[in-house]
């Protein structure tokens, strides 16, 4: 999805962030990180997520853009395909946040993955 972001938004600067998610845990690990230190004053920032389960990689990445401040409201989350447990987890920790997905899957199994979803979309997106 980042690679396409940019060709419709071609004036913006992109910065990579990875965030992966334990299967066994489901807690996030940040693995890279290209962010500033600091973003100017009233930065708006899209966040593109393939999808969104658990909710757990996202506010992760939403509470680095923060610590670098961002608010709330100039984030913007573009995601694929998202579950109820994500969206529920985003609007209750960061009011006024707007989410943009192109569907809603009810289902999240035991592994947190969506169901029936995509797949794994790193297993997807970089053929491992």
């Amino acid at each position: 999805l980042a690679e396409h972001a940019g060709s419709i938004l071609p004036a913006t600067k992109t910065y990579h962030l990875g965030v992966s998610r334990d299967e066994e845990t489901l807690q996030p690990t940040v693995y890279l990180n290209k962010l500033p230190d600091k973003f100017p004053e009233g930065a708006r920032v899209f966040v593109v997520d393939p999808m969104l389960a658990t909710g757990g990689t996202i506010v992760k990445a939403i509470d680095l853009l923060k610590e670098r401040g961002v608010g709330n409201k100039q984030i913007k989350v573009i995601s694929a395909v998202a579950a109820p447990p994500a969206l529920q987890k985003l609007s209750e920790k960061f009011p006024g946040l707007h989410v943009y997905t192109g569907t809603i899957d009810e289902v999240v199994n035991e592994k947190g993955f969506i169901i029936p979803g995509l797949g794994d979309a790193g297993d997807r997106s970089f053929g491992t």
